[in-house]
């Protein structure tokens, strides 16, 4: 069981009997009274984000998820469908429960997938990820004593700003975390 101190960003606990991921996490003491903790979670099965206020002497329990590899597969519609690496079960979550990450997810991407009780409930992807760029602006001359930026379009329909040297056909790697430009390959 987790106490007050112990429920931080990031972690994962058990609510109702289903995985909620801690969003945000504020710790506040109010005068006399004993320190409260409010946090937003994120249930990891259907994606909805509840604000709940932790007290003093509550505890909650950790969520036992187990980590596994997949592939990605395809996407079809709002379904994206991976395949476990072991038992080569397939699998697909909806576009709305993987949200941004779907900006990065190329055919063949190896991801983190996390399971509950055997059940696959999110995914996690690589830190960066290599894709081709595949609409471009040509770079302006001009002002670029700040380093000049442009916005291309990713094979994957993602955009993001890049320095104005990247071209239509370059190979880019992107932060997944933050979505933004690393490196030219």
């Amino acid at each position: 069981m987790l106490s007050i101190n112990e429920i931080k960003l990031n972690k994962t606990i058990k609510i109702n009997n289903e995985p909620y991921s801690v969003v945000s996490a504020q710790h506040l003491k109010i005068g006399r009274g004993g320190a409260i903790l409010k946090t937003k979670l994120k249930n990891l099965i259907s994606g909805n984000v509840l604000d709940h206020t932790f007290k003093g002497a509550d505890k909650a329990e950790e969520a036992d998820l187990a980590r596994s590899k997949a592939d990605f597969l395809y996407q079809e519609g709002d379904e994206y469908f991976f395949m476990d690496q072991v038992s080569f079960e397939q699998f697909s979550f909806d576009k709305n429960l993987l949200g941004a990450k779907t900006d990065f997810l190329k055919d063949g991407l190896e991801v983190d997938v996390l399971n509950f009780e055997d059940s696959p409930v999110a995914i996690d992807l690589p830190k960066k990820v290599e894709l081709k760029v595949v609409e471009a602006p040509p770079g302006i001359k001009g002002d670029t004593a700040q380093g000049g930026t442009k916005q291309v379009v990713l094979e994957t329909g993602a955009t993001i700003n890049v320095p104005l040297f990247i071209n239509a056909d370059d190979i880019v790697r992107v932060n997944t975390e933050t979505g933004k430009y690393v490196e030219r390959v």
